[in-house]
Order: structure tokens, then sequence, then C-alpha cells
């Protein structure tokens, strides 16, 4: 018997997601010609035999604008995927992220009876608990990544299981190791007379970046000049990322910054001690034992609108996780540059003179790698009685 899944991921980080729980699907059932995957994924998710219904290039979405002027071509590829679905005689469903186009789709599936799973669970212990009702109404299974998640389903038409955290998995308990860091200092080419290498973080979009990029240099030259001799290093994800950074750089020529384009790993691997932004580099500085100072602005209306929505006192994931903050949290006006700086200077002191100070931080990597893939894979399965 062929297993045939839909699956549909929207972005990058949800093309991963998907992949690897493609792969954990061929691994349990065995020979390829067993399961087969139609859909919407990009290249890892192709890599694992997608058969390919649109481009994830026809989803791309950004910002507020951009969604609202290609309504009615997203409305139009929603009808599609719902007809191409139902014609291609799938025996389920996985939405990857992307919430509102796959709750759209999923619902729309469900009501024609083909089982649904959701992959992630949205962050509903943050902001708009209400949220869970939706998901109900639209999957029949949601995969969670965090441990605390499934509590908010309890009461709800919709099974809800914890897998654990991809990263969790990837990155190994030993990945912060003094050979891995030397190692990434080698290739980054940074100065070995450094006492102090610090990883800044501001961000994956250009709104973050030039809403933080200036606290977060003037922080990293304070320190810089406090922890003489220190590297500075910070990762580019995009050529325009890049270009604004180096601007911002023109006013604080003392940081003694080193750039690289690519995402934060090597730069955390690096870094005695990181300054990020809040956000998935929060859980990826964690599980690389890295202390770290978290941050975040916003606009000043929106700041003001978040407050009144968002319901957990921590807005950085290993606070989340722990119920504490093992992390500083620095937010809106009290991130400047000079109370950044202290708060890194408190934090490097606290993990130098603490000898359990990353104990916690090994607990909860721990608890969150407990192979995400072949979990995930194996509660669809379950869904799917008849594959499992």
């Amino acid at each position: 018997m062929v297993l045939t899944l839909g699956v549909l991921a929207g972005e990058a980080s949800g093309d991963n997601l998907g992949a690897g729980v493609m792969r954990a699907l061929r691994e349990r059932l065995g020979d390829h010609d067993e399961v087969r995957f139609v859909g919407v994924g990009g290249a890892r998710m192709r890599e694992q035999g997608l058969h390919a219904l649109a481009s994830i290039d026809e989803l791309s979405v950004n910002g507020f604008r951009d969604p609202i002027v290609r309504l009615p071509q997203l409305i139009r590829l929603l009808r599609r995927l719902i007809r191409e679905f139902s014609a291609a005689n799938i025996d389920g469903f996985l939405g990857v992220d992307f919430n509102v186009f796959n709750f759209l789709l999923e619902a729309a599936l469900k009501r024609r009876g083909i089982k649904t799973a959701h992959y992630v669970s949205p962050s509903v212990y943050a902001w708009r608990s209400g949220r869970t009702r939706r998901v109900a109404k639209s999957a029949d299974l949601v995969l969670c990544l965090y441990p605390f998640e499934p509590a908010f389903y309890d009461a709800l038409p919709v099974r809800a299981e914890f897998v654990g955290h991809p990263l969790a998995d990837e990155i190994a308990p030993d990945a912060g190791a003094v050979a891995q860091r030397d190692a990434a200092r080698d290739s980054l080419g940074l100065d070995k007379s450094a006492n102090t290498v610090l990883a800044v973080l501001p961000g994956s979009r250009n709104s973050e970046v030039a809403l933080m990029v200036d606290d977060f240099l003037r922080a990293a030259e304070l320190f810089a000049q406090r922890h003489a001799p220190a590297s500075v290093v910070v990762p580019c994800l995009r050529p325009a990322i890049r270009a604004r950074v180096e601007q911002a750089l023109e006013k604080h020529p003392n940081a003694n910054v080193t750039l690289y384009d690519g995402d934060a790993r090597r730069a955390l691997i690096a870094a005695d001690i990181a300054l990020v932004k809040s956000g998935t580099s929060t859980l990826e500085a964690m599980l690389l034992h890295r202390p770290a100072v978290v941050s975040y602005r916003l606009g000043r209306m929106t700041y003001q609108l978040a407050k009144r929505v968002v319901r957990t006192p921590y807005v950085a994931l290993p606070n989340i996780l722990a119920g504490r903050e093992l992390m500083p949290e620095l937010l809106q006006d009290a991130a400047s540059g000079p109370a950044l700086a202290d708060a890194l200077d408190r934090e490097l002191r606290n993990a130098l003179e603490s000898p359990t100070y990353i104990d916690e931080f090994c607990r909860l990597h721990e608890q969150l790698r407990c192979g995400a893939d072949a979990k995930a894979a194996a509660a669809v399965l379950r869904l799917l009685q008849q594959f499992h």
C-alpha cells in the first residue's frame, strides 16, 4: 500500500522542517515506493522526492502590505491546491508552519474527510491563546516543539503532541566546546590575541536591523573597549543587512568588528558571549551553551499594542522554557547601548564565576533533543492508522 501525503511549506524554515519529516517517513516505511509526497516546498523537500504542485516562490510574501496586494493571487492558489490535493487522492495532509495559509488549506481538506496535521504550533503561549480553537478546526493533529504547548489544547478536539525541537537534534551537546570554538575563530580570521569574543546578532530582517543596529554596535564598542583586546563578530544573512551594518559602523569605529556573510551559528560558536535579537537565535545560543543578553525593539505604536496582547513575562525562548530569566532581557527604551554593554559585562562575569552557569542550558537541551523528525513522522503515521 502506497501512502500519499500532501505537504506544504511556505518559507525556508518550513522547508527544512518538512524535509526532516519526509526523510523520517521514508526511513520508517522502508522502500521509497511506499510513500509519495505531493505539494509545495523548497529545495530540501524536493530532494526528499516532493512532487511539486506549485513553486514555493508563489507563497513568498513580506511585511504587511505584500499579503494585501497579493491577496487575489493567494486565494486563487489556495483554491487550486484544494482541488489538486483532492484530485491526488492524498491519504493525509501536513501543513508546515506558514499558519494562515495552511490553516485555510487544512480546514478545507478536513471538511473533505482528509486527515490533517499541522507542524508547528503557533505561539499561543505568548499571545492570542484563542488561536488554539482555530488550530482545532483546521487540524486533527498539531505537532509541538516545546513540552509545555500540548496543555493549551487539552480541552479541544485536536491531538497535540510534543516532538522536540529539530535544532536541539542538529546541535550536538559538545558543539560549543573549546576545539569547535577555536576552529570557528580561525575560520573567521579573528585576532588570536583577543581576550574576549562578542557575537552581535541584530536580526535577519531589514526592519529589525534598522531598529537595533545602532544600539547593538554602541554596546559592542563599549564592551570591546572595556575588555580590550576584544573582537566583535557580526553575521550578515543577506547583502542588504551587510550594507546597513557597514553604514552603522561608520559611527562606531572602535568596535573592532568582523563581518561575515552567513547565519549566526559560526558567530555563536566562536563567541564567549552574545548580544542577540529575540528569536530563534536565543535558543541557538542556549543550545551552544553561550551566555547571552537578549534585546528587542519595535516601533513605538507597535510596542504599545504588543504590551497589551503578549501574555508571557519573557520574550527569549530559553527564559520561557525555564520559567525564569536565564538570559537578561532589555527591551525597547531599556535597550540603550550603555545599558546593553553593562548587561553584557554582568552576564560574562556571572558565566565565568559560576561553576553551574550552563547546567540549566544543558538540561533544556536534553529535554528538547528527542528526535523531532522521527517523532513527528511517527505521530503522522498514527494519525493515518492504516499505515502505522
